[in-house]
């Protein structure tokens, strides 16, 4: 039976795709401290909601946070439950959302295009940049992106097979994701089908399938619960909060100075899809024979609808995009065929590779002209902390990637995949315990020293949630009087005069205690 089990072809690209991803998304999962600001706060939240036992609304600080729906700081409570409070237990919500969503496109894909592409699609997505850093994160996105994805390709088997369970499993999915970010989740989905059925003149359709009875009752017995539960609990804070701050204005104003021009998203993608970033071009190349066919005209409106909707948003953040990534990572999968050039293709990864080992030559010279006094630090730091053995791995790791290219046994599928794997292994197991140290290990480090001698600490002029969890205490965010200890950067406290012993100095983080 065991023989028999991995003779079938749809077992084998199972197992093999459950190693991508346990490569992608759990590898060295609790590798660097949490970073600050969005997984430091999320994560600080959750423990607060721990303390407090208070399971409806979520606290930073002791304030409400009205930025998300709470189904995250639930899945992250439970994991803490299980796991305790570490690095693992607060990421793993995502990575496990991660390998949801991308087994969700092998199993909706594999009847439209059969296994191989539907497991290439789900092994590009899985092993992307954007996708395997977001699903490593201690924040909502992962989830909400494998809740619009199985939404949306619920949606698709449904116009393809008119399944009633597979329409009933989108509505489900929408209540899932408006309980983890709130309406993105439900406009995404709304939008693009509408324009899908509209394009075929079935709009009348549209209107039948957004307003299915039972759809709606599923959605609303998921959703609104906790909604209304919230509201009882804070009023119309909650309403103001949420609906019209976090979401109204985000997209209407720039918010807390994420702003870019209507361009944005351009580069962001190009980075955020690498190493397979040679693949939009083809499907670029293909436009004319993608759009003849339905399936692949619903999977080009989806992207649109994100690219547009965020493009035109007054506040960018570069991991938006990725709601629309899974339909183009399907495209770009059926783009791929026997002749197509790898070689061509791994010149992307090659030139970021080529960038990325060029650093420790440019980082003196850009931490002399660095204007802030903590980016200095952080750049020469970063220059003590890579140097040659940094530029050798980056000149081996290209050297593996240029190798693959000329196997000469290897699929055309089996080269793109060997690629990906070989980014993944140097993200993970290289540039994100190197980023965190450089960046967030000051902050652990001197919290769990505030912590250990119970300070009650002042954050001055820096944001630093996940000093509130190493900590685990509390610190006001104000200018400090003269004996308070302080959490602040290097530079802000030359710039001020004050005096103050040194109580914990690294990288330009400076944990001091304020003498006048």
């Amino acid at each position: 039976m065991h023989r028999q089990f991995l003779k079938n072809e749809t077992a084998r690209l199972s197992i093999l795709l459950l190693l991508i991803v346990f490569t992608a998304f759990f590898m060295n999962l609790g590798g660097a401290p949490l970073f600050d600001v969005d997984e430091g706060a999320f994560s600080e939240a959750t423990r607060e909601m721990l303390i407090s036992k208070n399971y409806i609304t979520t606290y930073l600080n002791g304030i409400p946070r009205f930025d998300k729906p709470v189904l995250i700081y639930w899945c992250q409570l439970a994991s803490v439950s299980l796991f305790g409070q570490n690095e693992f237990a607060f990421r793993l919500p995502s990575a496990l959302a991660g390998a949801l969503w991308s087994f969700s496109i092998f199993a909706f894909m594999r009847r439209e295009t059969g296994n191989r592409t539907a497991f290439l699609s789900a092994a590009l997505m899985a092993l992307s940049l954007q996708v395997l850093v977001i699903s490593k994160a201690a924040i909502a996105d992962a989830l909400l992106n494998c809740f619009i994805a199985i939404t949306m390709l619920s949606l698709l088997n449904h116009y393809r097979t008119g399944s009633k369970a597979a329409l009933i499993g989108a509505f489900a999915a929408s209540g899932l994701g408006m309980l983890t970010k709130g309406p993105i989740a439900i406009l995404i989905p709304a939008t693009a089908s509408c324009l899908f059925y509209l394009q075929l003149k079935e709009l009348r359709k549209w209107f039948s399938l957004i307003f299915n009875p039972h759809g709606l009752l599923i959605f609303l017995i998921i959703s609104l619960p906790w909604y209304i539960l919230e509201y009882q609990d804070q009023g119309m804070a909650f309403i103001q909060g949420f609906f019209f701050k976090h979401n109204i204005d985000r997209f209407n104003t720039s918010f807390e100075q994420h702003s870019g021009s209507i361009f944005y998203y351009f580069p962001v993608l190009l980075i955020g899809m690498m190493p397979f970033t040679g693949l939009l071009f083809s499907v670029t190349f293909r436009l004319k024979t993608l759009i003849g066919n339905p399936t692949n005209r619903f999977l080009l409106i989806w992207f649109c609808i994100v690219f547009a909707f965020f493009s035109l948003s007054g506040t960018k953040l570069h991991h938006y995009i990725i709601y629309g990534y899974t339909p183009m990572f399907i495209l770009m999968a059926k783009s791929v065929s026997p002749e197509t050039k790898t070689g061509l293709l791994s010149l992307w990864p090659l030139l970021f590779l080529i960038i990325l080992g060029s650093l420790p030559l440019l980082l003196p010279g850009l931490a002399e002209q660095a204007k802030n006094g903590y980016a200095s630090s952080v750049l020469r730091a970063a220059a003590e902390n890579t140097g040659l053995p940094f530029m050798l791995l980056m000149a081996v790791t290209a050297l593996i990637v240029l190798a693959i290219q000329f196997l000469p046994r290897w699929s055309v599928e089996m080269k793109l995949i060997g690629t990906g794997t070989v980014f993944a292994l140097l993200i993970n197991l290289f540039i994100f315990p190197l980023a965190g140290k450089l960046l967030q290990e000051p902050v652990k480090e001197a919290a769990l020293l505030a912590g250990k001698a119970r300070y009650k600490t002042v954050m001055w002029k820096v944001n630093y949630p996940s000093f509130l969890l190493y900590s685990e205490s509390l610190a006001e965010r104000r200018d400090p009087l003269p004996g308070e200890i302080v959490l602040t950067t290097a530079d802000e406290l030359e710039k001020t005069g004050k005096k103050a012993v040194i109580l914990y100095s690294k990288y330009g983080i400076i944990l001091a205690k304020i003498m006048n």
